[in-house]
């Protein structure tokens, strides 16, 4: 999933330094792992350990907390990531180091079949920058570019991008029940893959979104808290968030990841974790 409100994360990991007493060690200054502005959190294909998009790269992050990254040495701002299958997709800027074949000043669609070690373009490079990006069960990609408000959706891997309905959404997700949006006008629904949408009365408004495994839907409303759908479509109230979530991700059906004033939280029917807290 992605979100746009600023968020700064700083996750530093100890370094150790060995030898033996013969021996003469230099110590050296080196940058710890940095995250900054996290975009979307992902569950790592292989295993898992999380997948963070953030403003400096994509790093990983342990179930225990370890960071590492950013993978590969990227340092491109991923504003749009989503995973289908074993397959990245990603959108945004480059960094300083990002190789210039990926696109500037907007990456357009980008895509790494190894996890992250090595990534290539696939379309819109140079010209669009996707801040909501999402893929559906079927493998059908779903974005908004940060240029306009119209849904944009590819069913060949990013290759080629049709246009649905103009919608003011911050988040995406698709289910077997058909494509929502987080919107401004709140959650609507489409079950045509975006060419129209209806609105859901009974839902809160959500900035976040996301859904388990049996297409329940979830999200961070803009009263602060994790909503729920029931089973009859009412919505019920989880849990009071701490700031301004960055980024939400339901992991499976007992497993939530977001970014708020904490840092990295998990959250699970046993209790809420800071996996990484901001220092």
């Amino acid at each position: 999933m992605n979100r746009l409100l600023p968020l700064t994360v700083l996750t530093t990991l100890a370094l150790t330094i060995t030898g033996c007493a013969s021996t003469q060690t230099t110590a050296t200054d080196i940058a710890p792992p940095r995250i900054e502005h996290v975009h979307g959190i992902a569950e790592d294909p292989r295993g898992s350990d999380l997948l963070v998009a953030t403003h400096n790269g994509i790093f990983t992050v342990t179930p225990t907390g370890d960071v590492s990254g950013p993978i590969g040495g990227h340092d491109f701002d991923a504003m749009g990531f989503t995973v289908t299958d074993n397959t990245l997709f990603a959108s945004g800027h480059p960094g300083p180091d990002t190789a210039a074949e990926l696109g500037a000043p907007n990456l357009g669609i980008i895509q790494s079949d190894d996890y992250g070690q090595t990534w290539s373009p696939v379309a819109l490079n140079g010209s669009t920058d996707f801040h909501v990006l999402t893929a559906g069960p079927d493998g059908t990609l779903y974005g908004i570019a940060s240029s306009g408000v119209d849904l944009l959706r590819s069913t060949d891997s990013g290759g080629e991008w049709t246009r649905g309905a103009s919608i003011a959404a911050a988040d995406l997700v698709v289910t077997d029940d058909g494509l929502y949006a987080a919107a401004e006008e709140g959650l609507l629904h489409s079950t045509d893959q975006g060419v129209t949408f209806s609105r859901d009365e009974s839902a809160p408004l959500l900035y976040t979104l996301d859904a388990r495994p049996d297409g329940t839907l979830l999200g961070v409303g803009t009263d602060g808290a994790i909503w729920t759908q029931n089973p009859d479509n009412t919505w019920q109230s989880l849990e009071a968030l701490e700031g301004a979530v960055q980024a939400f991700s339901v992991i499976d059906a007992n497993r939530i990841v977001l970014v708020d004033d904490r840092g990295i939280v998990e959250i699970t029917p046993d209790g809420t974790t800071i996996l990484s807290p901001p220092r």
